[in-house]
């Protein structure tokens, strides 16, 4: 199978592959997302082969030729740092999206597929303690239900919406032995009768196996030697198997990839096959190949799977830092390739 992988940086937008990541290209000149954009977020649209949105610090951006093309989404997110987008895995037309700083940090969604967005009332405060200007770097969606979405903010909490961002319950305050974090770094729902939700904060994880009512919490250091948990992934098309990137602090100086098999009950370390120069910070998968997974850390090392999690190689194209990453069936035209800025 040929596959475009996809990497978001902070300075120069979307960097792309289509040969494994031996070769690497820039975003041309002349399109709306510009080669030098900081890009936040990638999300592949699960309904279009070759299509992906982008958050950037100017709005959303769309791709329907895995990332060679990028046009500009018109609409309510325009002049807004996208930090997370989501997708409703039950019907795709529900869309979500989270803003943050240098912008307001404010929830948006779509019933029509991203063709248009409207502004929730959640919405939060100019400033924070922590990080200055909040961020909504968290954004989960029931797999079975499109309106139950989770929202969470880094220094400002967990949040969770039955109907689709109408009305929001504050979950944080319910969490054992520190109720008071708000630091929130990323959600997991995970599929079942009754969904486990994983909540990371900065430096623990939040587990709940009866959708949200009690939590059993993981403290980072304790369980597993470092303090600053940052990422997790869930290995497409599986309602077992978890990934978390850990390190020991931002941007930090290494890092862990954890791997579960049983839902985020228990956790062992994947094999890094490299040093990492700082703390993970995305991951990247498709169902179209599950085994297939990308990881970045923050200062632009990438590390690439091919057993599902288990091992990790780090490959020899270094980024500036990295903020996302994604990747997709299939490879552009092959006449767009000479044109790009290796």
């Amino acid at each position: 199978m040929q596959k475009t992988l996809l990497v978001s940086t902070d300075g120069q937008a979307i960097m792309r592959s289509h040969d494994g990541g031996t070769n690497w290209y820039r975003i041309n000149v002349g399109q709306d997302l510009e080669y030098d954009d900081c890009v936040r977020c990638l999300l592949v649209d699960p309904r279009q082969n070759g299509a992906i949105w982008a958050g950037s610090e100017r709005g959303l951006f769309r791709s329907e030729d895995c990332g060679a093309h990028w046009h500009q989404v018109d609409c309510a997110l325009n002049g807004f740092a996208v930090w997370k987008l989501a997708v409703s895995e039950s019907n795709p037309d529900y869309m979500y999206a989270g803003t943050g700083s240098p912008t307001r940090a404010a929830f948006f969604r779509s019933t029509d597929g991203g063709k248009t967005w409207e502004q929730t009332d959640l919405l939060m405060p100019e400033r924070c303690a922590g990080v200055s200007r909040p961020r909504m770097l968290a954004l989960a969606v029931n797999p079975r239900d499109p309106l139950d979405v989770w929202v969470g903010v880094e220094a400002g909490g967990l949040f969770r919406s039955r109907d689709g961002g109408d009305h929001w319950q504050a979950i944080h305050p319910q969490w054992p032995e520190n109720a008071g974090n708000t630091d929130i770094h990323s959600i997991l729902i995970l599929d079942a009768q009754v969904p486990v939700v994983l909540a990371l904060v900065v430096n623990a994880l939040y587990r709940s196996v009866d959708d949200g009512r009690t939590w059993t919490r993981f403290h980072a250091r304790e369980t597993w030697g470092l303090r600053y948990a940052r990422v997790l992934m869930r290995k497409p098309g599986s309602d077992r198997d978890v990934l978390i990137g850990i390190g020991d602090g931002t941007p930090g100086t290494t890092t862990l990839i954890l791997q579960s098999r049983d839902a985020g009950e228990t956790w062992q370390s994947a094999e890094l096959a490299g040093d990492p120069n700082s703390c993970l910070w995305a991951f990247g998968a498709h169902r179209a190949d599950p085994d297939m997974m990308m990881a970045g850390t923050k200062f632009g090392h990438l590390f690439i799977s091919a057993d599902g999690g288990r091992h990790w190689a780090k490959q020899r194209r270094e980024f500036s830092e990295i903020t996302d990453m994604a990747w997709l069936p299939g490879v552009p035209a092959q006449w767009d390739l000479p044109h790009e800025t290796q």
